[in-house]
């Protein structure tokens, strides 16, 4: 992609040294405003590609707080793509203006077509799929949180030649693709430790299809109950993990991972002496969102 492009930094975080270990976070949030993180990784090369084969318009999918939508809709319209989002609850479509995620969106010129929860758990089908093409005509597909091969080329660019000297790599999981590239990239001698952010055994399948190195598991306690649940526990804890290393975290990735992690490091979970890098995979668009849910709840926001 040829719009500008900040860098990721390695960035330490405070901890006690009781525990004998170093946590680093790997800033790939500083990236882009819009496009950050992992999104910008998974969606380079496919832009690349539908530039190549002559599409001028995307279709993808998301739901109300899809850090993915609003990286496809912002990035098409950096590039000159025509974008369209196939929106998971139909209930969203006179909400647009509520939700700052879709509203985000649409400003960046997405078209959306809204559907039932039923219709979207057969989305990939193909007379979901056929019908989608009558509708809008031809389009270059990107799958939903734009995990596919080109999505994992990308994502195998996160770990540099510098990286090699920690002995964890650790990042949030959504549909597998970020997990899969570092799994690709990382040294043998590393250990890549997922978060996911959604309940159920379906990732460990899904990520496997992808790679070949064994040096990674699955760390499924920190999801608060599913994607995009959250508590005033997480919440606190977000908030004063800002207030302490000065890094934003989002509520429904980076939030639990990093809760996680901290949680493993009083359990002692890690060896004494290791080296933690820890992936910031952006999504902060989500907070807005997310503290409009918290406020109708009347708990905390995210600061």
């Amino acid at each position: 992609m040829n719009f500008k492009l900040g860098h990721s930094v390695n960035q330490q975080v405070s901890l006690t040294k009781e525990k004998g270990v170093e946590l680093f976070v790997k800033r790939e949030d500083k990236i882009h405003p819009f496009v950050s993180g992992n999104k910008y990784r998974k969606l380079k090369y496919n832009f690349f590609e539908a530039r190549e084969k002559g599409f001028n318009t995307l279709l993808t999918f998301g739901g109300a707080f899809s850090n993915h939508i609003a990286a496809v809709a912002s990035a098409g319209k950096l590039l000159g793509f025509k974008t369209i989002g196939v929106i998971r609850g139909n209930e969203l479509e006179d909400k647009v203006f509520e939700n700052e995620t879709l509203s985000f969106a649409k400003q960046n010129g997405m078209q959306f077509k809204f559907v039932s929860r039923e219709d979207y758990r057969n989305k990939t089908s193909e007379a979901f799929l056929s019908g989608l093409k009558k509708e809008f005509n031809e389009f270059y597909l990107i799958p939903e949180g734009g995990t596919n091969n080109l999505a994992i080329k990308g994502c195998e660019e996160i770990l540099t030649e510098a990286d090699k000297e920690f002995d964890y790599i650790c990042c949030t999981v959504g549909t597998g693709g970020t997990i899969s590239g570092l799994i690709n990239c990382s040294k043998l001698s590393q250990q890549v430790l997922g978060f996911p952010a959604l309940k159920g055994d379906f990732l460990q399948q899904d990520i496997s299809k992808f790679v070949t190195n064994t040096n990674w598991s699955l760390i499924n306690n920190y999801h608060f109950g599913g994607y995009a649940k959250i508590n005033e526990e997480l919440v606190t804890f977000i908030n004063q993990f800002k207030k302490i290393n000065n890094i934003p975290l989002d509520p429904v990735y980076t939030g639990k991972m990093m809760f996680g992690i901290f949680d493993l490091i009083n359990k002692d979970y890690f060896k004494k002496d290791s080296k933690i890098l820890a992936i910031h995979t952006g999504g902060l668009q989500g907070i807005k969102g997310m503290n409009s849910v918290l406020k109708n709840k009347n708990l905390s926001i995210i600061e």
